[in-house]
């Protein structure tokens, strides 16, 4: 990779090969990568909730359902086939030990069905995740390869 581009809350980039795509300290967030391996076009969408209300055009990259969407439009304009895309997804950790199941305590289970579920919708194919337990991680996304870098703190280096 010859240089990571960041990819902040609620926000998506897209990178062209060799270039890589960073985003820090996922949570209950979720960073979904997708990568067309033929075209070696890659984008990385960090969302922060499950699904828009539609009331909130100011950032659609904060919800899974429409960021999703638009990351695979914008995927296809610059010459990405549906058909050939596949997905990694990290995050959606449970951040907070609360009692019960209220909608903090599950945001990052949300997030996660959400983005299953936009993918599947969408028929994008995901290919792999590490999602879930209870520490943030840190993803790095080689648009060269399709390999996602995973480092959370205290925790073996993870390539998916």
């Amino acid at each position: 990779m010859s240089q990571e581009i960041n990819v902040g809350i609620s926000d998506m980039k897209i990178a062209n090969a060799p270039e890589g795509l960073i985003s820090y300290a996922l949570g209950s967030c979720v960073g979904i990568c997708i990568i067309d391996k033929a075209t070696q076009i890659a984008g990385m969408a960090h969302i922060m909730l499950p699904y828009s209300n539609n009331n909130d055009k100011a950032s659609i990259f904060k919800y899974a359902d429409t960021g999703i969407a638009e990351m695979i439009r914008q995927m296809e304009n610059l010459g990405c086939l549906r058909t050939r895309m596949i997905a990694k997804i990290a995050g959606g950790a449970k951040m907070f030990d609360i009692k019960g199941s209220s909608a903090i305590g599950s945001i990052g289970d949300r997030n996660i069905a959400a983005t299953k579920e936009t993918l599947q919708k969408m028929k994008v194919r995901l290919l792999s995740e590490d999602v879930g337990e209870n520490y943030g991680r840190t993803i790095i996304f080689d648009s060269s390869t399709g390999n996602l870098t995973i480092k959370s703190f205290g925790k073996n280096l993870k390539v998916i």
